[in-house]
């Protein structure tokens, strides 16, 4: 399967096509072959935006995890709140996507529980909707075999969604199992598909040139907002002196 949003509404549609009906955390229980679609928004929230309007479009609606804890963006950040709530303008829903690596002095997993409370609250502080759902970033072995139940939220990882559900993901840019013939298959009832947004793209591009590309677009990205501190920036320094990355410069209209 390519990552292209063309290729990611082609596997949609075949699960539609045989069987399985869009759902979520919270409704899946009335359907019978329900499909819920996740995304973990890891790097970057405008790939997606990108694929959140694209679902749109397209009539899919799914969940996007936000890693509050993230060394990539800023949720309290005016333009990334924004970007957030554009996915809730959508149609999605918003989780909260948990490191528990950023409390590793914590030796039990069920006194991580505050810790994604107060994550939860941060992120529904952020966008104005409550935070009902969790994802694990990069989740311990002690975090799956924990079932973990959080008062008033779903965890992903429980044994519902995790062992009862067939669950497939494309981390690492890899479908660990064919997911293709897993859903035309039909051999499982219950469909928990993972994607990351990051990945994805209008035309097929290699994993290093995917990475490369957002790498170079974090100078523009800081250019941009020293340009909005910076009284004359220009007079300083010009966008095109970064780098050769023509194909990555946004202009900065005024």
């Amino acid at each position: 399967m390519e990552f292209t949003y063309k290729a990611y509404k082609e596997m949609v549609k075949l699960a539609i096509s045989n069987g399985y009906e869009l759902t979520n955390y919270h409704n899946w229980m009335r359907i019978k072959q329900p499909l819920i679609l996740r995304h973990d928004i890891d790097y970057d929230i405008d790939k997606a935006v990108q694929l959140a309007e694209f679902e749109y479009r397209e009539g899919i609606t799914s969940t996007y995890f936000v890693l509050v804890t993230s060394d990539f963006y800023n949720v309290f950040s005016k333009r990334n709140s924004d970007k957030l709530k554009k996915i809730l303008e959508f149609g999605h829903e918003l989780g909260v996507h948990f490191d528990e690596m950023n409390y590793s002095e914590i030796t039990s997993v069920e006194l991580l529980i505050p810790q994604i409370e107060m994550e939860a609250k941060i992120l529904e502080n952020v966008v104005g909707k409550p935070i009902m759902v969790v994802s694990m970033h990069r989740p311990s072995k002690r975090f799956l075999e924990s079932n973990l139940h959080i008062p008033g939220m779903i965890n992903s990882y429980s044994n519902t969604f995790f062992s009862e559900f067939k669950y497939l993901s494309d981390s690492r840019r890899r479908w660990r199992e064919p997911v293709l013939d897993i859903v035309k298959g039909r051999q499982y009832d219950r469909l928990h598909i993972l994607t990351h947004a990051f990945w994805y793209n209008s035309e097929e591009e290699s994993i290093d040139k995917t990475i490369r590309k957002f790498i170079n677009k974090a100078d523009v990205e800081r250019y941009e907002v020293l340009y909005d501190n910076i009284t004359d920036l220009e007079s300083i320094m010009q966008i095109n002196e970064i780098g050769d990355r023509e194909d990555e410069k946004s202009s900065i209209v005024r």
